[in-house]
């Protein structure tokens, strides 16, 4: 997905220190999850996991139904037998999520298919009331899902590292210092957002 016209070098001009960032990196790509229920249900899945362990139970969790490959929907994970998530490598903590995720997709409570015309907060407080989804996942999905443009989480860790490395920072930003340090950053956090993290992964010397 690409940001909105001009926005990379409306960030450029606005934060010369983020511009660097932003030259080093190149160009912007994020991969968007248009299924709305799969994205929250691999939100689920890879909490709280190092990415190659979370990505072996996602592909196990994926070949427990008919079509391999394909992410269920709501009524085919609430009837997904307990024991064959388990033996995908899902906790019994996840598989709790996971049903509350889809009782709630399927009761309308989680209101899939109307996020478009909600505003970002409106969007996190509803999300917010599915079990194991919390503020960080909520923003996740506003990003990856639905690409929205303007998302800063504020408690992402990978972002305040990013920002401590690039703005050359003695220690890690508060949520009050990164609010400081992305206000030129509006209405394009989100391109923001996903530079930095790309530019942490940089080695030192690709930095600019």
């Amino acid at each position: 997905m690409k940001p909105a016209a001009g926005a990379v070098r409306y960030l450029k001009e606005a934060d010369p220190i983020l511009g660097r960032a932003i030259e080093s990196v190149g160009p912007y790509r994020l991969k968007r999850q248009p299924n709305q229920f799969g994205a929250l249900v691999e939100a689920i899945l890879y909490q709280q996991l190092a990415l190659n362990a979370a990505a072996t139970i996602a592909r196990r969790f994926r070949r427990l139904y008919a079509n391999p490959g394909r992410l269920p929907r709501p009524e085919e994970l609430r009837r997904t037998p307990a024991r064959k998530l388990r033996a995908a490598g899902i906790s019994r903590q996840k598989i709790g999520y996971l049903r509350d995720l889809a009782r709630k997709a399927a009761s309308g409570r989680l209101r899939l298919g109307r996020f478009r015309g909600m505003s970002d907060e409106e969007v996190i407080a509803n999300l917010i009331q599915v079990k194991g989804i919390g503020r960080w996942t909520a923003e996740m999905f506003l990003l990856f899902s639905l690409g929205r443009p303007d998302v800063l989480p504020l408690d992402d860790l990978g972002l305040r590292y990013a920002v401590k490395q690039a703005y050359r920072l003695r220690t890690l930003p508060s949520a009050t210092k990164m609010e400081r340090i992305a206000a030129p950053w509006r209405p394009y956090r989100s391109a923001a957002t996903w530079y930095l993290w790309k530019f942490r992964r940089l080695p030192e010397r690709s930095r600019g």
